[in-house]
C-alpha cells in the first residue's frame, strides 16, 4: 500500500489549529504505518518524523491546487489522506479521504483574520455563501473524516456528503510534563482566567471581557497571537473601565502550561467549534473550564465536566465564574474533566484512520 499523507498545513512559523492538527496526527499515524508525507516547505520536514518519506509539490494556496490530484498521481499512491478539503481532485487516480473540521464557515463566512487579500476575501466568502461547494468537495471523496461526533451529527442532519464519515479527534499536548506539579484546585480559589484562542467574531471573545465588568478580582489572559490592528483595536475599546485583561500576544507551550497552572482556570465563549482544543488541553491538568452551552464543549468536556453558560451573556459568565469559588465544585469538575479527557489520543485517532484507509483497498 502506498499512503501519501497531505502535510502542507504545517505552519512552521507558528502552530496554528489546523497545523497542529496536521503536525500531532501524522506523527501518530507514522508509528502504526507506512507513509509518505506531501510537503511544500522542507521545513515542514522539522515537524514531522526523522528521515520521513516525502514528495514535495505546489503550496495549498497555490493557483495549482485545483489540479492537486493530476500532480500525486504521477506518484502512483493507493491512497491519499488530507486534513482540510482544499485539494483539487480533477482526474484523480487514488482513493482519497478528505477532512472537513466543521461548518463554522458556513454559518459565520468570515475569512481569517491573516487572509488580507481583498479578492481572496471576496472568493471566501462566496464559496461559504451555501454547503452546495463545500458537499460536491467532500462528495469528491471516497470517504470523509472529521473531528467530532458533534461535527458528525451536523454533516448528517444537514445532508452534507453522501460518503462514509469517520471521526479523529484531537487530542491535548502533554503539558503536565512541562509542569513540576500539577495544579491543586482545591487550594484556594481562581484568579485568572485563560483565553486560548483567535479573536475571530465567532470566537465570541467579547462576550468574556465584557464579563469582566463583573469580575474585578480576576484577570483575563489573552494567550494567542495579536489580531490584525482593526480587530485589536476593536476589543481594546470594549474593555470595561478597571477590568484586569493581559494580552500575552502568543505564548509557548511552557508558558501556556505555566499560566494554566496559576490559580486559573479555562474560558471560551465560543459559538461554535468543531472540537475545541483548549478544553482538553486544560482539563489534563485539572483545571476547570467554563465554556459555551453548546453540543460540542457538552462532548469534549463531559456534562460533568465544565459549568456551561449563554454565550451572550456576559453577567451569566461571571456568575459562573463566581460558582467556582466553591472548593468541592471545583474538585468536582477537575475530576471529572481529567476522567473524560483520557478518551483522547493521537494514537487512537490514527488507529481509526488507518483502518478506513485499509478499507478503501479491501
Amino acid at each position: 500500500m502506498k499512503f501519501l499523507y497531505d502535510a502542507r498545513y504545517i505552519r512552521p512559523d507558528f502552530h496554528d489549529g489546523i497545523s497542529r492538527y496536521t503536525t500531532e496526527l501524522a506523527n501518530a499515524v507514522a508509528k502504526q504505518t507506512k507513509v509518505t508525507f506531501i510537503i511544500s516547505d522542507e521545513k515542514q520536514l522539522a515537524f514531522l518524523p526523522e528521515n520521513a518519506d516525502f514528495v514535495k509539490i505546489h503550496p495549498p494556496i497555490s493557483p495549482l491546487e485545483p489540479f492537486t490530484s493530476i500532480v500525486l498521481n504521477k506518484f502512483k499512491p493507493d491512497v491519499v489522506f488530507s486534513p482540510l478539503f482544499s485539494m483539487g481532485t480533477i482526474g484523480r487516480k487514488f482513493k482519497l479521504i478528505l477532512t472537513s473540521h466543521d461548518m463554522i464557515y458556513v454559518h459565520h463566512p468570515e475569512p481569517p483574520l491573516d487572509i488580507q487579500n481583498k479578492l481572496l476575501r471576496i472568493g471566501w466568502r462566496a464559496y461559504y455563501t451555501t454547503t452546495i461547494p463545500m458537499s460536491i468537495k467532500l462528495n469528491s471523496a471516497d470517504i470523509v473524516n472529521t473531528v467530532s461526533e458533534s461535527a458528525k451529527q451536523e454533516f448528517v442532519d444537514t445532508k452534507l456528503t453522501k460518503r462514509p464519515i469517520i471521526v479523529t479527534p484531537n487530542a491535548p499536548k502533554p503539558l503536565e510534563k512541562l509542569l513540576e506539579n500539577l495544579p491543586d484546585v482545591g487550594k484556594k480559589a481562581p484568579r485568572n482566567i485563560v483565553y486560548m484562542g483567535a479573536f475571530i467574531s465567532y470566537k465570541n471573545v467579547e462576550t468574556l471581557i465584557k464579563g469582566m465588568k463583573y469580575l474585578p478580582e480576576y484577570t483575563l489572559h489573552l494567550l494567542s497571537h495579536l489580531p490584525p490592528e482593526a480587530r485589536y483595536r476593536e476589543l481594546l475599546s470594549i474593555i470595561p473601565e478597571g477590568a484586569k485583561v493581559v494580552w500575552h500576544k502568543g505564548v509557548t507551550d511552557q508558558q501556556y502550561a505555566d499560566v494554566l497552572a496559576d490559580n486559573a482556570i479555562l474560558a471560551s465563549a465560543s459559538l461554535d467549534e468543531g472540537f475545541g482544543l483548549p478544553v482538553v488541553e486544560a482539563h489534563t491538568l485539572g483545571v476547570p473550564t467554563v465554556l459555551t452551552d453548546m453540543p460540542v464543549f457538552h462532548e469534549v468536556a463531559g456534562d460533568d465536566g465544565a459549568l456551561f453558560f449563554d454565550a451572550h451573556d456576559p453577567a451569566d459568565f461571571a456568575q459562573k465564574v463566581k460558582q467556582l469559588d466553591d472548593k468541592e465544585l471545583r474538585e468536582t469538575l477537575s475530576a471529572a474533566g481529567k476522567k473524560h479527557v483520557k478518551q483522547y489520543s493521537w494514537d487512537t485517532s490514527a488507529t481509526t484512520l488507518i483502518k478506513a484507509v485499509t478499507s478503501l483497498l479491501q
